[in-house]
């Protein structure tokens, strides 16, 4: 099982992963199981960083650890992540191809492996960052993700954000330059079709 850490990027770039690699139709995907039989799933959508980040496949492998089948797939599909030498100036082009709000093709296709390949019956999904984004879209579509929890992603910009089908936890830092605590405040302030959970700290947490 693997520990708890405090989060720093690229701190376990040898990490020796639990899991393995899988391809389920046009995605590529990193699962990892507990070592006895559940029908419990977590999808783990990762960050800019990608599915091959090393520190988002520690994450799959604690999830598993407690008891999930859990997996992360590739939801850029073979494009190139943003990388640590990139510019911030070139962000706003990079995630015009890196959309979080169009992964719904791709979800699709992992829950039918989780439901028919691995038995899973309950499953959830948890991003990080670009994947707090996905997260929040897809548990605004897709009914058959029974909870969700975005950590430092949310949807700004649409109407319908508040429509929220099942439980979400959402995790922000208080002190976060990206996404203010008002506009946290403004989401809770506005959501009556289903509760946001929010929890808010004075530091970044894993993204």
């Amino acid at each position: 099982m693997a520990d708890p850490f405090l989060y720093g990027t690229g701190e376990r770039s040898p990490y020796g992963c639990l899991g393995h690699e899988v391809q389920i139709e046009h995605i590529n995907a990193y699962v990892c199981r507990p070592s006895f039989f559940t029908d419990k799933a977590v999808i783990v959508i990762h960050d800019i960083f990608g599915w091959l980040f090393p520190d988002i496949r520690y994450i799959v492998d604690l999830i598993a650890g407690h008891g999930y089948i859990t997996i992360c797939p590739d939801f850029f599909k073979g494009t190139d992540p943003w990388k640590t030498t990139d510019h911030w100036a070139d962000f706003a082009d990079w995630m015009k191809d890196h959309d979080p709000m169009k992964v719904d093709k791709e979800a699709d296709v992992v829950l039918k492996y989780l439901k028919e390949q691995c038995g899973a019956k309950k499953i959830g999904v948890v991003g990080f960052s670009w994947g707090g984004m996905a997260v929040h879209h897809l548990m605004l579509k897709n009914p058959q993700l029974t909870a969700g929890v975005s950590l430092y992603g949310i949807i700004r910009d649409s109407e319908e954000r508040y429509n929220l089908l099942n439980p979400t936890f959402f995790i922000f830092g208080e002190k976060d330059h990206t996404i203010s605590y008002n506009q946290v405040s403004c989401c809770i302030g506005n959501s009556s079709s289903f509760p946001i959970v929010l929890s808010t700290h004075t530091e970044i947490l894993a993204c």
